[in-house]
């Protein structure tokens, strides 16, 4: 099946479809990880993007429905060099050509994905049109210019959780936290199940006062899809909750809790997409390679407005702010993704803020 990606600017990509018809408009951006397309594919933080894998065989250990990070897929497209016709993994249920045509995401492969990422290294990342409907680059740019001026609406109402839904039971002793769900992943989950806490997830719009009134420990604000329309309401209702109990920010919910506290964003012209990132501590001197997955920062000097806010981390590529911290407003943000740095282990920021709980109990 013939396919084409076309860029904004005039770019375009032929390749072949894998499967799926049709035509999507999204965002590009690449992920340079060896691994994890499955993981990637489900993450709510990449609803409505275009993705891009570097790595050039894709789906030689196929899928199995145990690594889906949430219900569904969420990409409007994905972009790969090379379909795997064979997999191997006693794990695996079923192919990546299998799980593309179930989840209905439109694949185009066969494209020249190192060009590409260089091309979106040297321009900045950039809408594109996904098609296997039309062919003809002058149309498909005309359909993204279109795109650009209508207003995109909230993903957050089909992602996040309709009704507090308690994960666990309450044990005794066991520290009762709220997840603020803007798209919380499974893995992320695992570890504070993992930790023994309670946890019950929240709708992304839960109100201030219903939160308060469940006697939470502890509140996680969870990664989830940049520049969603519905991050609004989740800020200002973040901000009345301020100092009122220990807070964790993910990714995306580490920008919310920035910006509740009078902090402001800025996007860079490529984000930081992978799983070898490196960031240090500028008071420790101390390292660490993570995982990260956004293409918004927290602009350092409106956070040096901000009193009793710490800057506990660096990226050391490029300087941009990977962690906060406040011990007086009981406050962490993490821009980077706490995930876990091997089977079964757990991240040391989740065990950071499980002292939070435990110091304001």
């Amino acid at each position: 099946m013939r396919a084409v990606l076309v860029l904004e600017d005039g770019r375009v990509f032929p390749g072949r479809g894998l499967g799926v018809e049709g035509e999507r408009i999204g965002e590009l951006f690449f992920n340079t990880a060896v691994v994890g397309y499955q993981e990637m594919l489900t993450d709510p933080a990449n609803a409505g993007k275009i993705l891009v894998l570097t790595y050039p065989l894709i789906g030689n250990y196929g899928c199995a429905a145990k690594f889906n990070e949430s219900k569904q897929a969420w990409p409007f497209g994905f972009v790969i060099k090379e379909n795997s016709r064979i997999y191997s993994n006693w794990q695996a249920k079923e192919s990546l050509a299998d799980f593309v045509k179930k989840q209905k995401i439109l694949t185009i492969q066969g494209v020249d994905t190192r060009t590409l990422a260089v091309h979106l290294r040297q321009k900045g990342q950039m809408l594109g049109v996904v098609s296997t409907l039309n062919f003809e680059p002058k149309g498909l740019i005309e359909k993204i210019k279109a795109f650009r001026k209508n207003q995109s609406a909230s993903f957050l109402p089909a992602i996040s959780a309709h009704k507090p839904e308690h994960l666990t039971k309450r044990r005794s002793g066991a520290k009762k936290i709220g997840i603020l769900d803007l798209g919380i992943t499974k893995s992320i989950i695992r570890q504070l199940e993992a930790l023994g806490l309670a946890i019950i997830v929240l709708p992304y719009n839960f109100p201030p006062k219903e939160i308060l009134r469940l006697k939470l420990h502890g509140l996680i604000v969870s990664s989830g899809p940049e520049e969603d329309p519905g991050l609004r309401e989740v800020v200002e209702n973040v901000g009345d909750l301020i100092a009122k109990m220990p807070m964790l920010g993910i990714s995306t919910g580490h920008q919310v809790i920035s910006r509740a506290l009078g902090g402001k964003l800025a996007k860079m012209k490529l984000g930081h997409h992978g799983v070898n990132l490196p960031i240090y501590n500028p008071a420790s001197y101390k390292g660490a390679i993570t995982v990260q997955n956004h293409s918004w920062v927290v602009d350092a000097d409106s956070l040096a407005k901000i009193k009793n806010i710490k800057i506990t981390a660096y990226n050391l590529n490029d300087r941009s702010i990977e962690e906060i911290e406040s011990k007086k407003l009981k406050i962490i943000g993490t821009q980077y993704i706490p995930a876990s740095p091997g089977f079964n282990e757990i991240n040391s920021t989740l065990k950071n803020f499980v002292k939070y709980l435990k110091r304001s109990s």
